[in-house]
């Protein structure tokens, strides 16, 4: 990942790297100076300091003498190596994982004490919570950092993002350079991936944001239950000066600040909490809301949006600004890209392109799309889900995509390693008899959406969910250039000659 240029970092010396870390033992000279850390023995370069981490399948520990040989002057490790360089520093702590995110922080000036960083976790609406945040602060006259699944952002300079939350020696470089850049708050999507791994470790955040917890990851976590206490995690590591919002309409919201130090904060639309939203108007083009006793309107729509712009009211509320500003603010926001991304075509169906890959995320948009229609038009939904992840879903997703779709065309997402026919029948045992009529599977994601578009007739509305903005598929380790909205506009423009 190539990161925006920070000529403000040198070399720093180990015993300052090392300031408020717990340390079992040193053996060697701590006033070495360091230039860069490292934690992939392969990127080791001159005078770095490399943290040996024990992995699901690599002990870093074995890589302790080759990273010597590259040029390493300094190693931290759970446990020393039998034969020590007298050349070299060696730092003896609990857990390597752990403290990279201290000494990441440290290196490059603690740069999450120097703004507010706000961090938003849930199943849905991260991403899009995050980046609504990032322009809705930018409305308010703030250039702020948006770490999100999409991009990295840094006021005005974008570069894309490769992982939902990426390595923590990144973070805090990012973060540096938002300092550097003059940013006064950074917006960044908090991922179970990137809790579990240790990835936030070192950060203070001044607020931390809830959406929901559903369905998801159970490939990794395993468990619902050990998912559940992975973002609580986040939660319990809070400070006491943060802040915690959470969604008290979720079963899971008031759990996540059960244990934590933070000041608690609750929002909803169902029951009593310090942020209220109220749907007034929904249609196609935008929705009439009202938070907390002031309507507005804003050109997103679909429940779920009325979620995650209430979060965005509530954050922008505990970090002090007026809610009438605030909600100024928010009208003025576009949909974010590949999320309930809407477009009519000149032959009057209307499309509709959403990262929707969850059964929950699925039964939102669904649900938003019918709550609209007038049930004169037909919804054709186009899926699948991704190959190499969590199999329990996919029946899930099969039922409920029948079960609220006029027609629902069962497709390729990201196959990965599997064989797309195999995902295809572990999607359809999930449909009920009553919706066998309702459905057909076409392997072949182009063929699938050409079959959407010449199935539908005018007013029909056709929603292609799972991708969103990805502009890719992934097959056998290969990713093949695929736009679901590209591929929509290209067909369409073929099939209506």
């Amino acid at each position: 990942m190539k990161i925006f240029e920070n000529k403000s970092i040198k070399e720093m010396q180990l015993n300052e790297l090392l300031r408020r870390i717990p340390v079992l033992e040193i053996h060697g000279d701590d006033t070495r100076e360091i230039s860069e850390l490292v934690f992939d023995s392969r990127k080791v370069t001159e005078n770095s300091l490399y943290i040996a981490m024990r992995g699901t399948v690599v002990d870093g520990h074995s890589f302790i003498a080759s990273s010597v040989e590259k040029g390493a002057k300094a190693i931290v490790c759970e446990e020393f190596p039998k034969n020590l360089d007298e050349n070299i520093t060696y730092v003896k702590v609990k857990d390597s994982s752990k403290t990279l995110g201290q000494l990441a922080s440290n290196f490059y000036g603690n740069p999450s004490e120097k703004l507010k960083l706000i961090g938003v976790t849930g199943t849905n609406g991260k991403t899009s919570v995050s980046t609504l945040l990032f322009d809705v602060f930018k409305n308010l006259g703030y250039d702020s950092a948006l770490l999100s699944t999409v991009e990295i952002r840094i006021g005005d300079k974008i570069i894309p993002a490769t992982h939902t939350t990426p390595d923590v020696i990144t973070i805090n470089k990012i973060l540096a350079q938002a300092v550097e850049e003059g940013c006064d708050f950074a917006f960044m999507e908090v991922s179970s991936h990137g809790i579990a791994q240790n990835r936030i470790e070192g950060l203070h955040f001044k607020v931390a944001g809830f959406t929901n917890l559903t369905h998801d990851h159970l490939d990794y976590h395993k468990t619902f239950d050990e998912y559940l206490k992975t973002k609580k995690r986040f939660f319990d590591q809070l400070e006491d000066t943060a802040i915690a919002i959470t969604n008290v309409d979720d079963k899971n919201g008031n759990v996540m600040l059960q244990n934590t130090k933070a000041t608690k904060k609750s929002y909803a639309l169902k029951t009593m909490a310090d942020f209220h939203g109220k749907s007034l108007e929904v249609d196609f083009n935008g929705m009439l809301l009202n938070f907390n006793g002031k309507e507005f309107w804003t050109t997103l729509t679909g429940k779920f949006n009325v979620y995650n712009l209430l979060l965005v009211f509530g954050i922008a509320s505990e970090l002090g600004f007026e809610q009438d500003e605030i909600l100024q603010a928010i009208s003025k926001l576009k949909r974010v890209s590949g999320r309930f991304e809407t477009f009519k075509s000149d032959g009057g169906i209307f499309f509709i392109v959403d990262y929707a890959h969850t059964p929950d995320a699925l039964e939102n948009i669904l649900d938003s799309i019918n709550d609209i229609r007038t049930k004169n038009e037909r919804l054709i939904t186009v899926f699948g889900c991704g190959g190499d992840r969590d199999h329990s879903k996919r029946p899930e997703m099969g039922n409920i995509a029948t079960k609220k779709s006029t027609l629902a065309i069962i497709t390729s997402d990201n196959p990965r390693t599997e064989d797309p026919a195999v995902i295809i029948k572990e999607i359809e045992a999930g449909v009920e008899p009553q919706n066998f009529s309702k459905y057909t599977s076409i392997p072949d994601r182009r063929e699938a959406i050409k079959m959407a578009i010449k199935f539908s007739e005018p007013k029909d509305i056709v929603l292609v969910a799972g991708k969103g903005h990805e502009n890719y598929q992934e097959i056998n380790g290969v990713k093949h250039h695929f736009d679901d909205k590209e591929t929509i506009n290209e067909l369409w423009k073929l099939m209506s000659k």
